[in-house]
């Protein structure tokens, strides 16, 4: 079973990405659940989304403790949350950010990072800085857990073609980095 953990600010998108990841892994024949945690339910308040993606029944329906995966849909959600509080051995980071690998500093359990200015590409795209088909391509490109056309098909139903574009370029543009 895999289990990931979702950072970001209402009205980025977070829970409804997390549902899009149950439905790709649904869809290629496995199992999934998400669970989204709010504070004040308002505009760019702290959200977390949980979801845990396997091929066979899921029973645990609590909160990730011990993720192996973080997307960090907003940068700046690092000043106010530990967002890397039980992370597993051999996780990987999908992270929104402008900053170069170099430059990050990172935990030792973190072995994989995938990196993309979503924020940019959204704005420069939606004209709005709701990152979640930005991070999803990104999240795809750097695990390979979900496919990309199921992905690609969900925000499609969702948010319409602009949106599902928007996925594949970031599948396109994440800069994957292994970390020994």
């Amino acid at each position: 079973m895999k289990e990931i953990r979702l950072h970001g600010r209402g009205g980025m998108g977070t829970v409804k990405a997390a549902e899009v990841i149950v439905y790709a892994n649904v869809a290629k024949g496995g199992y999934g659940n998400s669970i989204p945690f709010f504070g004040f339910e308002r505009q760019g308040a702290q959200v977390t989304a949980f979801v845990r993606i396997d091929s066979k029944p899921i029973r645990p329906k609590t909160q990730v403790y011990e993720p192996d995966c973080i997307i960090i849909m907003d940068p700046t959600i690092q000043n106010a949350v530990d967002v890397f509080e039980g992370i597993r051995e051999n996780s990987v980071l999908v992270l929104n950010t402008k900053e170069d690998f170099a430059n990050l500093s990172l935990p030792a359990n973190i072995k994989k990072v995938a990196l993309i200015d979503a924020t940019s590409l959204a704005l420069e795209l939606l004209n709005k800085p709701i990152t979640n088909t930005a991070m999803l391509g990104a999240f795809v490109k750097g695990t390979e857990w979900v496919n990309l056309s199921d992905i690609v098909s969900k925000v499609r139903e969702n948010w319409g073609d602009l949106n599902a574009d928007i996925v594949r370029k970031a599948y396109e543009i994440t800069k994957v980095y292994e970390i020994n």
